[in-house]
């Protein structure tokens, strides 16, 4: 879910379903150029030499899209990931581990037709199966971890925390593949690190008066480092997404995501003796709504990033701390103070940076 990854992430949470042209590109041009080659004869009716024939008109260009339509679908994007998130704070006797696993049972149903249909295979290239395998353990991960997160802090908090995950890509694509991490870098990495501390609000550097009860703010601090873990192992899977590039089908790397973190789960669930159907038939919705607004969220996200400037769309992301403001004032009654919103503005502001700077290096 949150996770992502565009896709290639969107993860966010998690990564959109990418739906691209397999389509060669030869097989496209050579009608092109055999239309041009007689193109004077083809255009004139063989009953009328002067005239151009209706019936062999060239055909209708395909109509741009609506200028717009790529910042509306990641609106959308962002409205229905929060929704997504909303529910995972709503279940209540679900564990989060559990939750994930519900939620890698829901995409296999879908992923599986896809890639029978797109004829991948279910294994992947010899050389890239250690990547698919690193990106469905840590994209799992990430995942349980988010989950774990929103049920144990605030919503705002938790989905502030994820904007610092592109702080961390840009940190590990300078190790792993040797990218330029500029002073510009740096200084959004500081700044995320302020938006984190001023969520977190260290008793040590606030005073114990902010961080209420000793029990609630351990409580919040777990939910705090398993979201700033969210945000490292997102990082992590997109560097090893652009590592795979498009040498890899992206149904196929999903694939390996749900199937990996299924395992995973299970095998966490097992260890913490945490497994138990849900008792209200509300969760039981809730748990569908989770899988199908997450799945929503994947699509309209990868269709804006289709047909829209990746830094627009970066601005636009920040709509997901709006909804995740609103929904905990309305359904939880938690008006978020001041700290959190300095927090949410330092790390939207180092995301959007970071986002939008990659974005201007791609187009020199």
């Amino acid at each position: 879910m949150r996770p992502q990854d565009s896709a290639g992430a969107a993860e966010p949470g998690e990564p959109g379903l990418l739906l691209t042209d397999d389509a060669p590109s030869g097989a496209r041009e050579e009608p092109a150029a055999a239309e041009a080659a007689d193109a004077p004869e083809r255009g004139r009716c063989w009953l009328c030499a002067s005239s151009p024939c209706g019936s062999r008109a060239e055909p209708a260009k395909k109509k741009a899209p609506c200028p717009g339509l790529g910042l509306f679908y990641t609106l959308l994007s962002a409205f229905l990931f929060s929704l997504s998130s909303l529910f995972v704070k709503k279940v209540q006797d679900v564990h989060a581990v559990e939750i994930s696993t519900f939620r890698c049972v829901f995409q296999m149903l879908v992923v599986i037709p896809c890639l029978i249909y797109r004829k991948t295979g279910f294994i992947g290239p010899k050389g890239q199966r250690i990547f698919l395998i690193l990106r469905g353990v840590l994209g799992s991960t990430s995942m349980i971890l988010i989950y774990y997160a929103f049920q144990t802090m605030s919503l705002a908090d938790a989905t502030v925390i994820t904007f610092s995950s592109p702080v961390f890509t840009s940190i590990f694509a300078w190790i792993f593949l040797k990218e330029k991490y500029s002073p510009l870098d740096a200084l959004f990495t500081m700044f995320s690190i302020t938006g984190v501390i001023l969520i977190v609000r260290p008793p040590f550097l606030f005073g114990s008066s902010s961080s209420g009860t000793e029990e609630s703010y351990s409580v919040h601090l777990k939910g705090t480092f398993a979201a700033i873990g969210h945000a490292v192992f997102a990082g992590m899977t997109l560097v090893i997404l652009r590592k795979m590039g498009k040498s890899v089908d992206y149904f196929l790397s999903i694939w390996y995501y749900v199937i990996l973190g299924l395992l995973e789960s299970i095998i966490v669930l097992f260890i913490l003796g945490e497994w138990s159907l849900p008792y209200c038939g509300l969760d039981r919705l809730y748990l569908i709504l989770i899988g199908l607004f997450g799945l929503g969220g994947q699509v309209f996200l990868t269709k804006g990033i289709q047909i829209e400037k990746a830094g627009l769309v970066a601005i636009m992301k920040a709509m997901d701390v709006v909804f995740a403001f609103i929904f905990q004032i309305i359904f939880f009654n938690d008006v978020p103070t001041w700290w959190t919103v300095g927090g949410a503005i330092c790390l939207v502001a180092s995301s959007t940076g970071a986002a939008i700077r990659k974005w201007y290096q791609s187009s020199k």
